[in-house]
């Protein structure tokens, strides 16, 4: 029988595999946040693997994140996110127990809950990367997979591994994502004209493919921001200086207003080798502010209708061309369109979807 909700606050209990400066994490947050505003959704966010900063982040948002394990930088793969872990599903066990409503996110996450969540509590999963594991691995997924009462993917290849590894059709939706900064104005002494990039500094974002396609650049008066952090960092930098760029790229580090970066740039870049759906091309297409992207994933359908310019994936001399052609006229995208695509991702409209669906899998009335 479903559960009926009789107090006015519902508990929800949000865990993630990997708690660090990032999109899906911040994807998370700003939901918890919009959630309790507009509809007085409670959140108690628990943690696999956490950074100082991804805690940070997390407390700038209302959350106090309840940690399995703290460190001060985590491995891009030997993570939680991607990991399952029997001792992390242990942790959790006694955790769970007051929640109206279990949503994880990310794999090692959402098999750890499955292990232990309680039968009759609803449990929620979100993918929010696209997952290349062996078969076998995600076969091995199925028992838990088949428990999931709705699981939201964030991205075609996340979709299509739901399905191999078991989760019901009849749960599978697309995942939403609110964005931050719609109605961001430049902040004062960026330099113009300028290109961004937002992301985490990991080889699948690409941001060593556009240091390469900006070397390639016959444009002297072009400034390009890089905001961002990761464990990329360091090779960027040098790569940089290799290619006498330190004049006009600057590695900002972790910025947490992008909008006042990417608003009033003459071009947003977002050279991903893999992308199931960018919350950075979404808020430049929001900001009116043209966007050369790659044809991957979920990325596609971003900048699908005239929104945006899409190009091969690990080509900078392709992306170069695109860049090329946005800063001198010769490409042009829809801007109004743009716009249009990107406001249905505001933090009122995303909370107001979820919100919905929780009010269906408790049958109660949220907010």
């Amino acid at each position: 029988m479903p559960l009926v909700i009789v107090r006015d606050v519902i508990h929800v209990t949000r865990v993630v595999g990997k708690l660090e400066p990032g999109g899906a994490q911040l994807a998370l947050l700003r939901l918890s946040r919009a959630m309790k505003r507009r509809h007085g959704v409670h959140t108690t966010l628990l943690a696999g693997d956490a950074t100082p900063a991804g805690i940070d982040m997390a407390s700038h948002y209302g959350l106090d994140a309840v940690v399995f394990r703290a460190s001060s930088g985590l491995h891009p793969t030997h993570n939680l996110q991607w990991q399952r872990s029997l001792r992390f599903a242990h942790w959790l066990s006694d955790k769970l127990a007051d929640s109206h409503l279990v949503h994880a996110h990310m794999v090692g996450a959402w098999w750890a809950v499955g292990q232990v969540i309680d039968p009759s509590t609803p449990f929620v999963a979100t993918e929010h990367n696209e997952v290349n594991w062996p078969a076998p691995k995600v076969r091995s997924l199925h028992r838990v997979a088949k428990r999931i009462d709705r699981f939201y993917a964030m991205g075609p290849a996340a979709s299509r591994f739901a399905v191999a590894a078991g989760v019901r059709p009849e749960v599978l939706r697309a995942g939403r994502s609110p964005i931050e900064g719609l109605r961001s104005r430049p902040r004062a002494g960026l330099r113009s004209p300028r290109l961004t990039f937002a992301g985490r500094l990991t080889c699948d974002k690409g941001a060593d493919v556009l240091v390469e396609a900006i070397s390639l650049l016959n444009r002297g008066d072009l400034f390009a921001y890089l905001l961002g952090d990761g464990p990329l960092r360091p090779f960027l930098a040098a790569r940089i200086k290799e290619r006498s760029l330190s004049d006009c790229v600057q590695l900002t580090g972790w910025v947490r207003d992008p909008g006042t970066y990417i608003a009033g740039s003459s071009v947003h870049v977002v050279p991903s080798r893999e992308e199931a759906w960018s919350q950075s091309a979404v808020l430049a297409l929001g900001l009116g502010v043209p966007v050369v992207g790659t044809r991957v994933d979920g990325l596609v359908s971003t900048l699908a209708h005239g929104r945006g310019i899409t190009v091969p994936p690990d080509n900078p001399a392709a992306l170069c061309q695109a860049i090329e052609d946005v800063l001198a006229g010769r490409s042009r995208v829809d801007t109004r369109a743009a716009i249009g695509y990107a406001r249905q991702f505001g933090a009122a409209p995303v909370s107001n979807f979820y919100a919905a669906e929780y009010r269906e899998l408790l049958g109660s009335v949220v907010g």
